[in-house]
């Protein structure tokens, strides 16, 4: 049972803290690194870009370790095995993209043969990562295919979250949205 959670089937606090402030982060960042090229360049997009990035990454570290910490509630006990298994799944490749996406935009960023030097949310200096030109060339690669990738899971991870709300009516969704009812 999850800490402040005393029935075990809703996400504590803590987890509920951390998906919500991720997913707002990845969804503004998805913007940003989709569109950089068409909003006016005076905006300075990719700085604020680098900075999401880098707080998705100490704030995916910090999910993590409060979830090794605090076990999630039991899915629904009607749930198909195949979809408790695509469930898992999913999360295991969306917490994997929260730790990759950032890594390689850093490494990108880490270029010696075209440096982007940034400051997180200009309060300090980020510093470089060791990278060689074909290092970062290649991260730069990853970093916008694993975008798209990015983008197309929370789009089915969104979808998946409201069938079971709209259509299955199972209380899965309600256990990350504690005021909605559980449709019980």
């Amino acid at each position: 049972m999850a800490i402040g959670d005393a029935r075990g089937d809703r996400y504590s606090r803590g987890a509920i803290a951390f998906h919500w402030a991720i997913a707002a982060l990845v969804l503004f960042n998805l913007w940003l690194g989709l569109f950089h090229e068409v909003l006016p360049r005076e905006w300075k997009v990719m700085p604020v870009h680098r900075s999401i990035g880098m707080l998705v990454l100490v704030l995916t570290l910090g999910r993590i370790a409060w979830r090794l910490a605090n076990r999630p509630p039991h899915l629904p006990d009607p749930m198909p095995a195949w979809e408790r298994a695509a469930a898992k799944g999913m999360h295991l490749v969306l917490y994997a993209l929260l730790l990759i996406l950032p890594l390689t935009g850093w490494l990108l960023s880490s270029n010696p043969a075209r440096p982007r030097p940034f400051e997180w949310f200009y309060l300090f200096q980020v510093p470089k990562l060791p990278a060689t030109p074909a290092l970062a060339s290649g991260a730069h690669e990853a970093h916008e295919l694993l975008g798209y990738l990015m983008t197309a899971l929370v789009l089915i991870h969104i979808a998946a979250a409201l069938r079971h709300h709209l259509l299955l009516r199972d209380g899965v969704l309600a256990r990350m949205l504690p005021w909605v009812s559980r449709g019980r």
